[in-house]
């Protein structure tokens, strides 16, 4: 690794320190993909999706925070907040009107995680599909 230079300190005096993949950290609210146990999008959260979900990985993760999208109304953050409250969990609202993000909630630690599957699916409801008759049934009538 080389060593800063002049040219160096006067880029991070005009621009600010730099930053490890700013794409992905505008995207999931401020943190990297690797630290997130689950991500709620917007459409979630405003419909209360996920929430059973996101209080069991508030139990397993105690040390975890609580990442709130500031573009979301008040109302549809506020169960969100007493949830990190009944689980000891330290929640930060954050408002970036530069950048939209679909994440409206995220679960995130401190250190790498590397969580396969990181956004909720609702479970599928399956349809029983109706008996099928065999042929000789159908042409008997059976």
């Amino acid at each position: 690794m080389k060593k800063p230079d002049l040219e160096d300190y006067l880029q991070e005096g005009i621009y600010g320190s730099r930053e490890t993949n700013p794409g992905e950290r505008r995207k999931f609210l401020g943190t990297l993909r690797e630290r997130i146990l689950l991500a709620l999008t917007n459409g979630q959260v405003m419909q209360e999706e996920g929430f059973e979900e996101l209080e069991k990985e508030m139990s397993r993760w105690p040390k975890a925070t609580l990442l709130l999208n500031g573009e979301i109304s008040y109302r549809f953050l506020s169960p969100l907040k007493d949830l990190a409250d009944k689980h000891n969990i330290h929640h930060t609202t954050i408002s970036n009107q530069e950048t939209e993000t679909e994440y409206g909630a995220v679960l995130t630690l401190d250190y790498a995680v590397e969580k396969e599957e990181i956004h909720y699916h609702p479970p599928v409801e399956q349809e029983e599909a109706p008996e099928r008759k065999s042929f000789l049934k159908r042409w008997f009538g059976i």
